[in-house]
């Protein structure tokens, strides 16, 4: 900790404060973020990023926090971003504007130069403790997986703070009798709109919960990470109700409907599975599951994991420290130790730094510390506890928990719930005699950071919900073992019994056609059996050997093909294999190809940037990305796919789809995907791709990786399928909604090539008139093709208007249209349920199986 000068300003009350110790601010942008939308933001290279590349998300190494004592630089301050930083330049700072609105007699936009005024506004000063409402959430990740990514126990920081009440603006404004809540927004535009939240009315105006607009933080202009150049702090609170980049407060008689106030930053009831959230919206929009105040929480920071003490001929004690916070105001009264499993405890020594602080008047970094007379406290404390050696060596663990001054305890069990919000269980720290040493061993390590005891345990099957940690209990005078329970019924998609561990090595001589073996959760699978098989073709499963699949595999595939895995599952990476691969995920798209002629790699994703969005309809667009450079072939071939990543702005969870470009094949530098966007309604959820990718600003990235499919169309009748050639005369080609994408390609090819003499007939199902896509690009077609081709269209809910066909498609219906023969071939691209009646409804009118190629 640093002790800075007693006085600031003038003033000289006696009182010395800790101030931050000397920082530099990054000046350079680090190679990971020069390709995101983040290029123009500078980072310290130490933070520990949790959710790769972008959006930026990232905490210190626990040590190093803890090293910087009760203030924590914002180079090292936590950061918890949904999606792109906002530019905001030097020159625009004065001028950033907000409103206040809502419920209000008095509706203002205020500027920040406004708000800096002190003849206005009275400044103040305030040391405040932020933290991430996922803070320890990779040891919930351990006990089964939640939605939200794995921060470690270093998602929490201090910093002084500098701004204006809240209450003090909320009061010009006027609030009306009905006002209860003050919602915020921020100027992160995000794919479900902007970020916003809100808090209660009468907290805001209570000048003892300290909620403030700041534009400082430990005396300097906030940065970009932080929500430069103004947000709200919210102390007491979980992190995520601090909006940065501030732009609105609007009064309400209700809660917040912000998207991100509805579905993050809640506690559901334990039992509620990630399965029954996502399917049952009444979860998300009880008020009741909202967080606000932070519960008693405490860690151990000292012993370090995987630091190694001599028992013998070194001092007789070991210090043990760490970090302890309250929620809504409630000051840490206890912090204990236990050396035996909870079975006894003893009391550390507490500081409390925020104290020093109270206990001044005067100003500092341009606003009063005028909060002496607050009983609330809204800061960390550290304690300490000295130990004895001896006492340790015949320890197994070291435990830790805390109590705040209402009474309230860290408890001994893990409250797991679907989001992996607010663990407060007791922090426990492994003790492993290792020869002459003692070795200590913390519960996890943040991202896919290997190790920790509560992997060990995992691997192993001991209980990890209990209160023993998976270990050997003593239970009527015998030892027992404790077996594995779990919290939900899961389908495994491991074979019994096989205990084979597989190199780095053995794994890539599998990376080619012949034996392709590829990675789910640090799983290996053989897929050369399912190579004819796989519904997204054979290259689906080649492009993906030798690479780690978890992202595209959970999100494409269904509970059905997870059971199918164990025949196909052949063993488990090692250690090292797992690392290998880590890294190799982590430094994506930082390899030096960004120069290099064909875009989609069938192993790696490749980044590409939204540069045009064009309403096609009220819920079809056609978006434009940006690939690596202007003579950048895209690499996809007639009739095949490519796959596209966003992540979740909440859960970080990875959205993956098909789609295919209804861009020229040849077209350079951009690459052109119809999508249609399914909103939510009354009787639905809303696509999470599609409505994702609706609300993405320009310039924001996705992930692409390809080609896939088992279908490619060579000209002139010629086409492969799972690489087999083979040919046709006629194609049949029946499509419904967006699924006319592929079947516009493969149209396009044979209709613009004059030496084709295959023919083809379209057959496109919608439900309304306005609902049948590129219509006119395919009427035009038609007339190029010059009798080659036909477009036929059927409604199930068409206008008065509609001259044309009725009703959906079925085989009947086919074979109305077009006799079958035995060199027709039929493509089908729609939804689910319509590719399984026609699998039917077609083999009962004489379609071989064969013949009929589903997309």
């Amino acid at each position: 900790m640093s002790v800075g000068s007693n006085t600031e300003e003038g003033v000289d009350d006696g009182v010395e404060l800790l101030l931050p110790l000397p920082t530099q601010a990054p000046s350079t942008v680090l190679e990971i973020d020069q390709k995101t939308p983040d290029m123009h933001v500078c980072r310290d290279p130490r933070l520990i990023r949790l959710t790769g590349a972008h959006p930026f998300n990232a905490e210190a190494p626990l040590t190093a926090l803890l090293d910087e004592g009760f203030l924590t630089s914002p180079e090292l301050f936590f950061v918890r971003n949904h999606g792109p930083v906002p530019e905001v330049l030097d020159n625009e700072i004065p001028d950033w504007e907000f409103t206040v609105s809502g419920l209000v007699e008095n509706p203002m936009t205020i500027r920040l130069h406004e708000l800096m005024n002190k003849r206005t506004y009275e400044q103040h000063t305030y040391p405040i403790t932020l933290v991430c409402a996922g803070n320890r959430r990779k040891e919930q990740n351990q006990v089964r997986k939640s939605n939200g990514f794995s921060w470690g126990a270093a998602g929490v920081s201090t910093a002084l703070f500098t701004g204006v009440l809240m209450s003090d603006v909320v009061r010009l404004a006027g609030p009306c009798r009905k006002a209860r809540y003050v919602c915020m927004e921020g100027a992160d535009k995000l794919p479900n709109g902007h970020y916003g939240t809100c808090v209660k009315l009468n907290w805001v105006m209570d000048q003892n919960k300290g909620i403030m607009l700041a534009y400082k933080m430990n005396g300097e202009m906030l940065r970009p990470d932080h929500g430069r150049p103004l947000r709200a702090v919210v102390p007491g609170q979980i992190g995520g109700r601090s909006v940065k980049w501030l732009k609105k407060l609007i009064l309400t008689e209700a809660p917040s409907n912000n998207y991100y106030h509805i579905y993050d930053n809640r506690v559901l009831p334990t039992m509620v599975s990630p399965e029954v959230a996502a399917n049952e919206p009444k979860w998300w929009t009880d008020e009741r599951y909202a967080i606000y105040d932070l519960s008693p929480n405490s860690v151990i920071a000292k012993p370090a994991h995987d630091e190694t003490v001599s028992p013998v001929g070194g001092p007789e004690t070991y210090r043990a420290t760490g970090y302890a916070y309250g929620g809504g105001g409630r000051r840490i009264t206890r912090v204990d130790v236990s050396l035996d499993q909870g079975g006894t405890w003893r009391l550390a020594d507490i500081d409390y730094a925020e104290d020093s602080y109270r206990k001044a008047s005067r100003a500092l970094y341009g606003g009063k510390l005028d909060f002496q007379w607050r009983d609330t406290s809204f800061c960390w404390c550290f304690w300490a506890l000295d130990i004895p050696m001896k006492d340790l060596v015949d320890a197994k663990d070291l435990v830790v928990r805390c109590m705040d001054e209402g009474m309230c305890v860290q408890p001994r069990d893990m409250y797991w719930s679907v989001l992996g919000m607010i663990n407060a269980c007791w922090f426990r720290v492994a003790i492993n005699i290792e020869g002459d040493l003692l070795r200590f061993e913390h519960p996890t390590q943040p991202a896919l950071i290997p190790g920790g005891w509560m992997e060990h345990v995992k691997k192993a099957g001991g209980d990890l919900t209990d209160g023993f940690w998976g270990e050997r209990i003593a239970a009527g005078g015998q030892e027992t073992t404790k077996q594995a329970t779990r919290l939900v019924k899961e389908i495994s998609m491991k074979k019994e019994g096989l205990d084979r561990k597989i190199a780095i090595d053995e794994l890539r001589n599998h990376s080619g056609v012949k034996s392709p073996w590829f990675v789910v959760d640090g799983e290996v699978y053989d897929g050369t059996k399912f190579l004819q098989e796989h519904p997204g073709g054979a290259q689906s499963i080649i492009g993906a050997a030798a690479t780690d699949t978890t992202d595209e595999f959970v999100a494409i595939h269904s509970e059905t093909a997870k059971a199918m895995m164990p025949s196909y599952h052949i063993g488990t990476l090692d250690t090292v294999a797992k690392a290998v691969l880590a890294m190799g995920a982590a430094s994506q798209g930082n390899a030096e190809e960004s120069r290099r002629e064909v875009f989609l790699q069938s192993k790696i994703w490749s980044t590409a940037r939204l540069h045009a969005k064009n309403n096609v309809s009220w819920d079809t667009r056609v978006f434009t990305y940006k690939l690596d450079h202007d003579d950048q072939s895209l690499g996809l071939h007639t009739g095949q796919h490519l796959m596209m990543r966003l992540r979740d702005p909440v859960t970080r969870e990875a959205i993956v789809r098909c789609y295919t470009p209804i861009s020229e094949i040849d077209k350079k530098g951009y690459v052109d995907v119809l999508v249609k966007v399914y909103f939510a309604d009354k009787t639905r959820k809303g696509g999470a791709m599609s409505t994702a990718m609706d609300s993405l600003p320009l310039g924001h990235t996705v992930d692409m990786k390809g080609p896939i499919g088992k279908f490619e169309y060579h000209g002139c009748g010629e086409y492969s399928l799972n690489g087999a050639k083979k040919h046709a005369k006629r194609f049949v080609m029946i499509c419904a909604g967006s699924g006319v994408t592929p079947i516009y390609q493969v149209f396009r090819a044979i209709m613009r090539d004059q030496r084709d003499p295959t023919t083809c007939i379209i057959l496109d199902s919608n439900r309304l008139d306005d609902d049948i896509l590129c219509r006119e690009s395919l009427d035009a077609l038609v007339s190029e093709g010059r009798g080659r081709g036909r477009l036929i269209c059927t409604l199930t809910n068409g206008s008065d208007r509609w001259k044309g066909m009725r009703g959906r498609i079925s085989g009947e219906m086919v074979a109305q249209i077009c006799p079958r023969s035995a060199e027709t071939v039929v493509l089908v691209c729609g939804p689910e349920d319509m590719e399984k009646s026609l699998r039917v409804s077609l083999e009962d009118n004489g379609w071989k199986k064969e013949q009929v190629i589903f997309f």
